[in-house]
């Protein structure tokens, strides 16, 4: 039997709200009342000192996602949904040997962790399972960067303490909240750029850019159940730094026609990743519980404001850990990358994973490196072989799957069927 998120609502059901009245009604909110619930940012902590992320000399800048570890306190923590052989000699330990195993054959540019980096509620001490948990990665030299998941919280330190701790690690590229936002929710909203080739035409230019959001852990609304949401202040914050980001990029030096492509990573899957089953998607969703994601009861309108903001060409998440899918949507690519962790739920016999996506660049006519030109991905299974799995194109320069003028008649569609929507429901 699967055992299930270990959440305090021990189910993960939703009140299947009307999406079009929640869509504009939180793009109202956004504009009438937009520091409402947010969270002030009180001195946080000193940043590391900028590293410059770019593009190796190969024309390749690989990231790897690990989601939900769920480490706690190392050699005595028991694993999960573990084969009966593997009872006795399971724990934390081997989740920091698969993350070894995956530096040493994947040599990331960027370790990417998705949340429930920790389960507080098994933790004796929050900040050494922190230390533990994210060892790999600072011995491995490589940057690295975290968001929160709804478990991290739940120890002794608070969510604002987690994230704190984390910016103040080593090697670490992770932001407590965007300097220029003063009043936004969550911490741990933050976008990275990625230059192009040192020495080519594009290494003063962002070709690749990072977005990091925090999707929170619980609903602090009475009378909405389950799962936290991406609020209007962290969408506000995504749409000024994606406009800002594609002012520059098509301005010169070198100004380009199209926007620089986008990649998005938070914890809890948006309400549109049940969008997909067997027939359109690569991977699986095998999480038992209702539509099999586990997203907030409420939809919040970001997807929506992906699709707008045109950048974005995939979204990356963890929290239901027997969902490892890809499926297209509105050519965005909504992807999870499986369950990590040895403490964290899982299905004996059905392997841990990690994602890997690679992006790469385009040759110029003068045989330098130029924009991206594709966005790949694959999985490997924490077996004997690290075996790969899944491999596709997620999105590819000359391959687009809809056409330009779509995405603006959606989002205009969008538009005026929520405002009728809100008229009727008064």
């Amino acid at each position: 039997m699967i055992s299930g998120k270990r959440d305090l609502f021990g189910t993960k059901g939703r009140t299947g709200l009307d999406f079009m009245v929640l869509v504009s009604t939180v793009w109202w909110l956004c504009l009438t009342a937009f520091s409402v619930s947010a969270a002030t940012q009180a001195d946080p902590p000193s940043p590391q000192p900028n590293q410059k992320l770019r593009f190796g000399q190969n024309g390749e800048f690989k990231i790897l996602q690990v989601a939900d570890m769920h480490y706690a306190n190392g050699k005595s923590t028991p694993c999960l949904n573990v084969l009966p052989s593997q009872n006795f000699s399971c724990s934390d330990l081997n989740t920091t040997v698969f993350i070894n195993r995956m530096i040493q054959a994947e040599k990331p540019n960027l370790i990417v962790f998705t949340g429930d980096n920790i389960f507080g509620f098994d933790c004796t001490d929050s900040a050494k399972s922190l230390e533990a948990a994210f060892a790999p990665a600072i011995a491995s030299n490589i940057p690295w960067v975290a968001v929160l998941g709804n478990h991290d919280q739940e120890g002794t330190l608070s969510r604002e303490g987690v994230m704190k701790h984390i910016v103040g690690m080593k090697n670490t590229l992770s932001k407590f909240n965007p300097p220029e936002a003063h009043i936004i929710d969550g911490f741990g909203n933050y976008n990275l750029e990625v230059g192009g080739v040192e020495g080519s035409d594009f290494e003063n230019k962002s070709v690749l850019n990072l977005y990091f959001l925090d999707s929170g852990d619980y609903s602090k609304v009475s009378t909405i159940f389950g799962y936290d949401w991406i609020k209007p202040s962290q969408q506000l914050w995504f749409q000024r730094t994606s406009a800002k980001l594609k002012k520059a990029y098509k301005s010169g030096p070198l100004p380009q026609k199209d926007a620089a492509p986008g990649l998005t990573y938070f914890h809890i899957p948006l309400p549109e990743y049940a969008s997909f089953d067997s027939s359109n998607m690569t991977g699986v969703k095998l999480e038992p519980d209702g539509n099999g994601i586990s997203s907030a009861s409420v939809n919040s309108g970001f997807f929506t404001t992906l699709v707008s903001a045109g950048d974005v060409k995939a979204v990356f998440i963890g929290h239901d850990h027997l969902n490892d899918f890809c499926g297209n949507l509105m050519n965005i690519q909504l992807c999870y990358a499986g369950g990590f962790g040895y403490h964290a739920y899982g299905k004996a016999g059905w392997s841990r994973r990690a994602r890997v996506v690679v992006a790469s660049l385009e040759k110029t006519e003068k045989g330098s490196w130029g924009d991206v030109k594709s966005i790949k991905t694959w999985k490997r299974l924490d077996d004997q072989h690290l075996t790969g799995i899944d491999g596709e194109v997620l999105w590819s320069k000359n391959s687009q799957c809809i056409n330009s003028q779509t995405v603006p008649f959606y989002w205009s569609m969008l538009q005026l069927l929520g405002w009728v929507s809100i008229i009727l429901a008064w």
